[in-house]
């Protein structure tokens, strides 16, 4: 059994521990370095919103978090941030209970309508997902990866109507 809560500051070692490499941090967060510390996610959280984990019931452990930022009330979008799961529960459900608890956040306390997302192309897995999750394409940017490469970024978003 899942649940969910808001972030406590006792959560964010185990949530440092999620990323596996490099790589995994990076479609995290472009913005952190490897490996990631309680204090690169306080200091990210500066500018977000509505942090959120996953618990297992049985251990009351995150096992899952994300946070929404830039919520634009007056177009009512907001946009998806810092998604991770535990390595421990991937492919087991988590995620998408993660994305309906921040969906209904966005939606129910910040007025949202709408829902943004980058993903980038190298992260098959999760674009996957988002598609399967009512997410789709709108548009994209170049950046570089942690190797220093151009990669694509994919703009996704979905109506939360």
């Amino acid at each position: 059994m899942i649940s969910h809560r808001n972030l406590l500051k006792e959560d964010l070692e185990i949530i440092s521990l999620f990323p596996l490499n490099a790589e995994e941090l990076f479609f995290i967060s472009p913005r952190f370095e490897y490996p990631l510390t309680p204090d690169q996610i306080i200091k990210i959280l500066e500018n977000r919103f509505s942090p959120t984990v996953i618990t297992d019931t049985n251990t009351q452990l995150a096992i899952a978090y994300a946070n929404l930022y830039d919520l634009n009330h007056e177009d009512s979008i907001c946009w998806l941030g810092n998604v991770i799961v535990s390595p421990d529960y991937r492919g087991k459900g988590v995620s998408e209970y993660l994305i309906n608890i921040m969906i209904d956040k966005a939606r129910n306390e910040h007025g949202i309508k709408k829902m943004k997302l980058f993903c980038h192309n190298t992260n098959t897995r999760a674009l996957i997902f988002y598609c399967n999750q009512g997410f789709t394409p709108c548009g994209y940017k170049v950046i570089m990866n942690q190797d220093n490469k151009k990669i694509v970024s994919i703009e996704m978003e979905r109506e939360l109507i």
